[in-house]
């Protein structure tokens, strides 16, 4: 049975950390009530949902990918390039221990965020931002190296993270809406999508995805292509610069 980390998200969630976008109301309670219904969606597929505890003080908390990565059955405990989010770490260190979880980690003066990850195939795009460093980087490479994994850092200016502006399909493909993306030609097969909201998939199986349901030209151009589509709104957050792959860690057994 596939398993899902997720933390509920925050009450101080309206004061998380942005860097592209202008700052917007956030209504909290709404924010609470699309996190379940986001993770409703995973339990009613049969995953088994693991909840990290609660980091209230930390308003970015809820974006759990960015403090573990999953590489097959190993994990990596990444350092958060920003100082904010760098006591989000520990619990998230607690509950992959708590699963039984290899883990590896990201030392100091390394930073890595998560949301900067994209694995295709045994390709693991890495994106060079203000979150994420040369040194993180490097460091992620000599540990996965011995694994099978090949590490390629991508240059990104226009978004947070390399995710918030492209993601993959299950056949590789990658997605992103072209004017956030820096270099589209780094990937071998690109397709680009009609909204930004659509930038974002979760691979659930080789054959559906989930997605924002902020971008319905997006998601029927995945129809199209064959795909099942399941759509959930994720408004509250996508104010925060976040999106449907960062709040959650799946973990495919």
């Amino acid at each position: 049975m596939s398993r899902l980390l997720v933390r509920r998200p925050s009450p101080r969630l309206a004061e998380g950390e942005l860097t592209h976008i202008e700052r917007v109301p956030v209504d909290a309670e709404l924010a609470l009530e699309q996190w379940r219904r986001y993770v409703d969606v995973y339990r009613s597929l049969g995953w088994e949902i693991v909840e990290v505890d609660p980091a209230d003080e930390h308003a970015d908390g809820v974006f759990i990918e960015d403090a573990v990565v999953m590489f097959g059955d190993v994990a990596v405990i990444t350092r958060p390039g920003a100082d904010s989010r760098r006591g989000e770490i520990e619990t998230a260190r607690e509950a992959i221990a708590t699963q039984g979880i290899e883990a590896l980690a990201i030392a100091e003066p390394g930073t890595l965020d998560g949301g900067d990850v994209l694995k295709v195939g045994r390709t693991v795009y890495v994106g060079r931002t203000l979150r994420t460093n040369d040194e993180g980087i490097g460091q992620l490479r000599d540990l996965l190296a011995p694994r099978g994994w090949e590490v390629v850092a991508v240059p990104v200016t226009k978004v947070l993270h390399l995710k918030s502006g492209v993601t993959a399909l299950p056949d590789g493909t990658v997605i992103g809406y072209e004017p956030l993306v820096d270099d589209p030609s780094v990937y071998p097969w690109f397709a680009p999508v009609p909204e930004e909201h659509g930038t974002a998939v979760v691979v659930l199986d080789e054959r559906t995805v989930l997605m924002s349901s902020d971008a319905p030209r997006t998601a029927e151009m995945f129809r199209e292509r064959g795909l099942e589509v399941i759509t959930t709104p994720i408004s509250e957050f996508e104010k925060l610069e976040g999106c449907v792959t960062c709040l959650s860690v799946r973990v495919r057994d």
